[in-house]
Formats: structure tokens, sequence, C-alpha cells
């Protein structure tokens, strides 16, 4: 299947048909969760991702040296108004800011 432009999770979008990882958070898996509670946070990171997505404009911006992870994402950090959708995400208790590793959800 050919993805042009969609959310696949909380921190994975296609858009125009490039894969993005947003690069300064990390959410819920949905995909391969480790336990019920991981899998409908991650559905609520996801489902909060495309309301803020779709609330108008945004600019994505490159992070550190690296363009790509090791799956051929692009990192990238998704930006409104001078300001992380990330962090939003953060906040509101969605996402963890990304430290360079993954932590558990469970």
């Amino acid at each position: 299947m050919v993805r042009r432009t969609c959310v696949v999770d909380g921190d994975t979008i296609w858009l125009e048909g490039v894969k993005i990882r947003i690069a300064d958070i990390d959410t819920p898996e949905i995909s391969q969760p480790r336990c019920d509670n991981e899998y409908a946070l991650g559905i609520k990171a996801r489902d909060r991702l495309v309301a803020l997505l779709n609330e108008g404009e945004f600019t994505l911006w490159p992070i550190g040296d690296r363009d790509e992870d090791q799956y051929g994402r692009k990192l990238r950090v998704v930006i409104r108004q001078g300001r992380s959708i990330g962090d939003q995400l953060v906040a509101e208790g969605l996402a963890r800011t990304w430290t360079g590793r993954k932590e558990p959800w469970c």
C-alpha cells in the first residue's frame, strides 16, 4: 500500500509520500503494544495528533545531525507558531520527550 498523507501513530506520519518520525517525542505503541494500557494511550495520542495537525499550517524542522532514522523515516520536529506539537502532546500526557531510547509504557 502506498501512503500519501496520514497519521500512523502518535509519533509517525506520512506527508506527501514521505514517512516522518516526530523526532522530539516518543508515544505509546499501537502496532505492537506491550499491554492494554499502552494500546489505549497510543490510540489517544494518535487521535490527538490528527486533531493537532488538522488545526492549520505547520512546518517540519530537522533536529540534530541525523536526517533519517534506521528505518528510513525522516526525523523532524513539527512546529506551529514557534511551538513544538510534540511538546503539546507531552503537556497533555500523551507523549514523552525523546531522550534517545524508548521507555516502557506498561
